[in-house]
């Protein structure tokens, strides 16, 4: 198996350049069919020996709709994702540096949650930046409670960006944001996680399956000069993410532009855990289904980190991986 790894503000995608094609009309039928027919490769590409329980995947495959130019399926510890904005960054970096994808000033990509625009910015032969237009986001709800297990009761914003996360602010529950506090992060995120969603439903207005909520995010205070925000994103099964969430800050945006606090146009700039940035934007407003929505526009910056020929041996016993949690 071919792989391709990257890196996006420190989270790694790795790009599986050698999967089989993929049946399916739609970007959702081909995820349902990997989820129900492709999870040992997931396993054995992401999990240990060949990665590690925080590896991110990426499948590439051919367009659904017919002025896109690529589709792309997302994979992590726990399946398959909607949509991943450090992945939109990181794959248009590989596709585009690599050759594989001949430049272009935007590329169309097809992913579950809907249609992206991926605008890589050139600095010779390589991208120096790449600005994706996302899918609408939206507040889904603001301001509401929920008594979490040896917490009490936390207070939360859930928004969508591409995916469904709950947004609590760092300090309320009494952590910091930095990598000292790594496994605190992990642990009570996803006991808010998982009381969120015992408590009630994230309904996607179009889509079923993609009505489920797939992370909690911590916000706090900046560290560094410049930036708006921190965000710590707990995501799948206990993954934390390395950036600052491409589809976590456009969750973000659309709850700051609900607030009335970010105007279209107006950059947020968001830290992570390690301090690495994403800029985000409002483009513009909409709707989707009955939520009042804005396009988010998030940029940042990808590295590819090397070239993988993965052996699976029929008589490994672990071929497909394994994780240790």
């Amino acid at each position: 198996m071919t792989t391709i790894d990257a890196h996006a503000a420190g989270e790694p995608l790795r790009v599986i350049l050698s999967a089989e094609p993929i049946p399916g009309r739609t970007i959702v039928e081909k995820r349902r069919y990997a989820r129900e027919r492709l999870d040992r490769l997931r396993t054995s590409l992401l999990f240990e020996p060949r990665g590690h329980a925080d590896m991110y995947g990426a499948i590439p495959t051919e367009p659904v709709t017919p002025d896109g130019d690529l589709g792309v399926l997302f994979l992590h510890n726990e399946g398959w994702s909607t949509m991943c904005g450090h992945g939109i960054i990181a794959l248009t970096t590989v596709l585009i540096e690599t050759g594989i994808q001949a430049w272009r000033d935007e590329l169309r990509i097809d992913s579950p949650a809907g249609r992206i625009v991926a605008r890589p910015k050139r600095a010779g032969d390589r991208v120096s930046s790449v600005a994706f237009e996302n899918v609408p986001s939206f507040a889904y709800a603001l301001d509401e409670t929920v008594d979490v297990p040896g917490l009490g009761p936390v207070r939360y914003d859930l928004a969508f960006g591409g995916a469904f996360y709950v947004y609590v602010n760092a300090a309320d529950v009494g952590l910091e944001l930095t990598a000292e506090r790594y496994r605190d992060l992990i642990e009570i995120g996803m006991r808010i996680k998982r009381a969120v969603m015992s408590s009630r439903e994230a309904r996607h207005p179009f889509e079923p399956e993609l009505s489920f909520l797939y992370g909690t995010i911590f916000v706090g205070p900046a560290l560094g000069d410049g930036a708006n925000s921190r965000n710590v994103c707990v995501f799948a099964e206990g993954e934390v993410d390395r950036s600052p969430t491409g589809t976590g800050v456009s969750g973000r945006v659309a709850i700051e532009h609900a607030r009335g606090r970010l105007r279209n146009g107006e950059p947020f700039v968001v830290e992570s855990i390690i301090g690495t940035r994403f800029t985000g934007r409002a483009l513009r407003d909409t709707t989707f289904g009955p939520h009042s929505a804005v396009v988010p526009e998030i940029e940042g910056s990808a590295w590819i980190t090397g070239r993988n020929e993965f052996w699976l041996a029929p008589d490994d016993p672990l071929a497909a991986g394994f994780i240790l949690r």
